[in-house]
């Protein structure tokens, strides 16, 4: 319980994930104070936070991690990093890599020499399943072969090995955790959950990739801010912890479950030709955080009708956005 005690720095803390962590923080007894730094990118958005601005326990810093110093005078002051902030979407990447290695590598490296400078009590590295590089068959384990495929992926893999080299090298006590697709409110519109989810809400088409045969294992973000937390507080340094349990679906069986909610039938929905290097599987074994007590509550048709209320209900958060902003999947 020691490691989470204190002043805690959440990077990234106004995007989707990130929000949801900062809120599910700031009930613990044992925070003194939450502090999220976030250079509100069109990803990032301080509304994410809702009520939990008010909180006496939360200071809100707009901010770069690529600003040496100003990362330097944050990470003094608190006693551990949750790191969220990120470079995360893949067709993004695919036009501009370059942004997302100076994001996810040199700012994560940023947060890491003032880790190790002013010896933080535990820094919890945030990155995901998409690593691993595609699997026909099985579930990768933390120790399997890293694999990635697209500029996003890479980037996320290389910092995850800049984080862990800075416990074997410096005993800076990092944790790694690896999760897989989340799913919730307020997810920017890009991601196919809330794209497909505002496009049925607009009366617009659907477009699925190929012949919508991509296998990801979905996990509701709260889900997954249950188990961040538990490696926060219980992680044993230097450790990678795998974050799963949701649900496996083909993009054509989610495509299904969300018609269904929404009464809608298949005319809506247009193939198009694949994308580049479209993993076609991902799936990872998560034996190692349910060992730290981890157990997703969340019921996949219950959390995606929960979902869709919450569009439903805050179109301003989505409806204003350019129609490119709204056209990846």
């Amino acid at each position: 319980m020691g490691a989470q005690r204190g002043q805690v720095l959440v990077t990234g803390g106004a995007g989707f994930i990130g929000s949801h962590f900062v809120r599910r923080l700031l009930k613990a007894d044992d925070v003194a104070g939450v502090t999220v730094l976030d250079a509100l990118t069109y990803a990032g958005n301080i509304k994410n936070l809702s009520d939990a601005v008010l909180s006496p326990k939360l200071s809100f810093v707009p901010g770069n991690i690529l600003d040496k110093q100003l990362v330097d005078d944050l990470v003094q002051a608190h006693s551990s990093v949750v790191h969220f902030a990120a470079e995360s979407h893949v067709d993004r990447s695919l036009s501009n890599a370059g942004a997302f290695l100076e994001t996810n590598v040199l700012g994560t490296q940023n947060l890491l020499d003032a880790a190790r400078r002013y010896g933080v009590s535990k820094f919890v590295h945030i990155s995901t399943d998409e690593v691993y590089g595609p699997l026909e068959s099985g579930r990768a384990d933390e120790d399997a072969t890293l694999r990635p495929t697209v500029p996003y992926a890479a980037s996320k893999a290389a910092s995850d090995m800049v984080a862990l080299s800075h416990f074997h090298t410096f005993g800076v006590p990092v944790c790694v955790t690896r999760s897989s697709n989340n799913y919730g409110p307020r997810q920017h519109a890009e991601k196919i959950i809330p794209l497909f989810v505002t496009r049925l809400l607009k009366g617009h088409a659907l477009t699925l990739h190929g012949q919508g045969q991509h296998v990801r294992n979905w996990l509701h973000v709260e889900d997954n801010c249950q188990a961040v937390e538990l490696v926060l507080r219980d992680g044993v340094p230097g450790e990678v912890y795998n974050i799963g349990g949701g649900t496996d679906l083909t993009s054509k069986d989610l495509t299904a479950v969300l018609l269904r909610i929404f009464g809608a039938d298949w005319d809506c929905v247009q193939y198009i030709p694949d994308r580049t290097s479209n993993d076609i599987r991902y799936a990872m074994d998560w034996s190692k955080v349910a060992a730290l007590g981890f157990r997703p509550a969340r019921d996949l048709e219950e959390g995606l009708a929960e979902t869709v209320d919450w569009y439903r209900s805050n179109p301003d958060r989505w409806a204003p956005l350019p129609r490119k902003e709204m056209q990846h999947a």
